[in-house]
């Protein structure tokens, strides 16, 4: 195959607009497929949504990769083999995954780091107060941010076309297989597609028309703040469903997380989630609770918060901590209310002073304090409570207080394409010999529901490299049957 194209996307020859592999999106999974597509020696157009500052899609907000290993490996400390990875998927997806693809995600993640720092992605030993992952997840140096770097650095040097402002609208198909591609009026053919565009967290209508209106005849969808890209609109996601692309997940499903309430609509990342819910506790706008706050680490339930949260009256919930948590987790970028009194920090919050003093005191009467210790599933607890607390349970009595008013923050959402151990896109149960996905558009084969720290990543880098290399194959195939002879574009 003709390699005779610049790291800038622009073309030494001319002839045919033909790519061998055209990869539409620009986060974590669409670089890993247009990377593996490369190495193989297929021509790749990678077609980015956004402007060239917002690239990246949720990935320039993520952190890290759960990663399996057996024994310690450089940045991981003890070992996370196989089982457990596959026992905390399970657990807070409620069963609702596919095994075999979810042990297939698992495994790439013990080997897939080397291939990574071929391209220029650096860990880094976790911080403190990085949430009890030092032995489960390998740090990014420099975060999402400078991985998205890294890849598209690496790809403009391996020769791979990049184009930015260019969303796709519509997919031209015969039967299951890609022809080309639409964006506005241009025509964009190629011998294979990987598509990795994302979810549709960023469309408002969607997000209503999935989640309805409760029974207090709210709109939830409405509160929500979007804590990954704007540009995610589940265009390209929509055009699939309704080409009859075999559909796999829930629509109200989505990596739903308990953000600041402060937080900006879109692109908050990271930096908005409040990490204090489990030592304290978390009340509605009526000042009850209504969850056990102390349930698992933080790292393996933090993102069922969002969704509780988004059950809630007003969609706003408050989390309460006192004086003794101050320290003991990553600080948010926002501070907190704080008080001398728990009717203070009521009447600040906009909540009924006496509800919440009550709600306060009966929790701290329940609570049965024995060894607290916040890196292991203590014994500190509360009994004879309507909504236990049951892990951590400490009286918050200790002055100043402090509160965080939460929102949901949606980061991505699980509806997508249903595909097989190949990345292939399915037609009425058969998968297509040339159309590929990759990322959020297919982690709900994987996530049907719940979330645990790094699991998107490693989804979106295992099923991303199979995507390019799969597509890459399929390109060289049709080449090999058309016997015809290309130029890059």
């Amino acid at each position: 195959m003709s390699q005779s194209v610049s790291g800038q996307g622009e073309s030494l020859v001319s002839g045919s607009s033909l790519y061998d592999v055209l990869v539409i999106g620009g986060g974590n999974a669409a670089l890993c497929a247009a990377l593996m597509a490369r190495e193989a020696g297929a021509s790749v157009l990678l077609l980015e949504s956004a402007p060239r500052e917002w690239r990246g899609g949720n990935s320039q907000h993520t952190r890290n990769l759960r990663c399996m290993h057996d024994a310690p490996q450089d940045v991981l400390v003890d070992a996370y083999p196989e089982e457990e990875y596959w026992q905390d998927l399970l657990k807070v997806t409620g069963g609702i995954t596919n095994e075999k693809l979810a042990r297939m995600v698992i495994r790439s993640t013990a080997t897939c780091r080397d291939w990574m720092r071929k391209h220029g992605v650096n860990f880094q030993n976790p911080l403190s107060g990085t949430l009890h992952v030092a032995r489960t997840n390998a740090f990014f140096m420099g975060g999402g941010k400078a991985l998205v770097n890294a890849y598209y650095r690496s790809a403009e040097r391996l020769g791979v076309h990049i184009r930015y402002d260019s969303p796709v609208d519509a997919i031209e198909l015969d039967g299951g297989r890609f022809i080309a591609a639409r964006s506005g009026k241009e025509r964009i053919e190629a011998r294979s597609c990987v598509l990795a565009a994302g979810g549709f967290e960023s469309n408002r209508e969607w997000l209503r028309e999935a989640w309805g209106q409760n029974e207090r005849g709210e709109w939830p969808a409405d509160n929500f703040l979007i804590r990954g890209t704007r540009f995610n609109q589940g265009v390209l996601l929509r055009y699939m469903l309704d080409a009859g692309a075999d559909a796999i997940g829930d629509p109200s499903q989505s990596h739903c997380v308990a953000i600041d309430a402060r937080a900006p609509l879109y692109d908050g990342g990271i930096c908005t989630r409040i990490d204090c819910v489990s030592l304290g506790v978390v009340v509605n706008r009526d000042a009850q609770r209504f969850y056990d706050e102390g349930e698992d680490f933080w790292p393996k339930r933090y993102a069922i918060w969002g969704r509780l949260v988004a059950q809630q009256p007003g969609q706003i919930a408050y989390s309460i901590i006192d004086a003794k948590s101050v320290g003991r987790f990553m600080p948010p970028v926002f501070p907190g209310t704080q008080a001398d009194t728990l009717p203070e920090l009521a009447g600040k919050l906009g909540l009924d002073p006496a509800a919440f003093t009550r709600t306060v005191e009966d929790y701290n009467a329940a609570c049965r304090i024995g060894t607290f210790d916040h890196t292991v599933l203590d014994d500190c607890h509360t009994e004879g409570l309507a909504v236990s607390k049951t892990h951590w349970a400490r009286p918050i009595d200790t002055g100043p207080f402090f509160g965080y008013a939460l929102r949901p923050g949606i980061t991505f959402t699980y509806l997508g394409l249903k595909v097989d151990e190949h990345a292939a896109v399915h037609f009425n149960g058969m998968p297509s010999d040339n159309l590929f996905v990759a990322g959020e558009m297919m982690a709900g084969n994987v996530l049907g529901k719940g979330y645990t720290a790094g699991v998107g990543m490693s989804i979106g880098t295992a099923f991303g490299r199979i995507a390019g290399d799969r597509a890459a194959a399929a390109a060289k195939q049709q080449a090999t049957l058309t016997g015809g002879e290309r130029n890059a574009a």
